[in-house]
């Protein structure tokens, strides 16, 4: 993939954001990477969403962290936590942050979300965690919040033994969340499943505040009915 390729996906993504009503004002970004070419195209820090093109995106070395074009747009100030996630998981190629309302109250409360039913199921296999909460050190600390953030984000998905592609989103508590896929694209389409899930869990809670988890066989049929060598649902299945 080539740079402009590179950043015509993140401003795609970016869009796509406003588009489903995840992001105002300047709040929120994307990123997209390309694992050829090691290198990053994200959202510049602070820039509204109708003054976004492709040229205005920020392209960056991954490995480096270091801005292939000195003297451009500065890059979100998320940057360091979508570089840490590409560098503990290399299988995903697009990082979003948002600050949607619903999936941002959980973070707020520092609940998980859990999997009510199949609507969750069939994107995540399980509860989408919430992190712990970060200490002094990693907030005001040399290393930086926003890299300490990421590395906040791959300590849970470690401790709970999650994997990234199985449960594609996060809620940094006390923040937001953060989701990621196989491409920019997708990682915005799991931001707008996140959100949507969260609103039906507030809204199951309120029904039911007993209500449980699903049984574990019914989550498991939807996940991997989707996801996986044995998936079938779609049309791109192999016959």
């Amino acid at each position: 993939m080539n740079h402009q390729q590179l950043r015509e996906q993140a401003c795609a993504a970016n869009l796509e954001l406003v588009r489903q009503g995840l992001v105002i004002s300047s709040f929120g970004n994307a990123s997209a990477f390309d694992p050829g070419s090691g290198v990053m195209a994200i959202k510049p820090s602070g820039v509204d969403y109708d003054q976004l093109t492709p040229e205005n995106m920020v392209l960056l070395e991954v490995t480096s962290g270091k801005a292939l074009e000195p003297g451009s747009l500065r890059p979100s100030s998320d940057t360091p936590t979508h570089l840490a996630l590409y560098r503990q998981w290399p299988m995903i190629r697009g990082v979003v942050h948002t600050h949607s309302r619903l999936a941002t109250a959980w973070a707020q409360a520092g609940r998980d979300i859990p999997c009510l039913g199949t609507t969750h199921a069939d994107y995540f296999n399980g509860a989408v965690p919430c992190t712990a909460t970060m200490t002094s050190d990693e907030i005001t600390g040399g290393s930086g919040y926003e890299h300490n953030t990421g590395l906040v984000i791959i300590r849970e998905f470690q401790a709970r033994k999650l994997d990234p592609l199985e449960i594609p989103a996060v809620l940094v508590r006390n923040h937001a969340p953060f989701t990621w896929g196989k491409t920019a694209a997708d990682a915005v389409h799991i931001a707008v499943i996140l959100e949507y899930v969260a609103a039906m869990a507030q809204s199951t809670f309120n029904l039911e505040p007993a209500a449980k988890p699903i049984g574990a066989a019914l989550l498991q049929k939807h996940f991997f009915r989707k996801h996986g060598p044995g998936a079938y649902y779609g049309q791109n299945q192999p016959k």
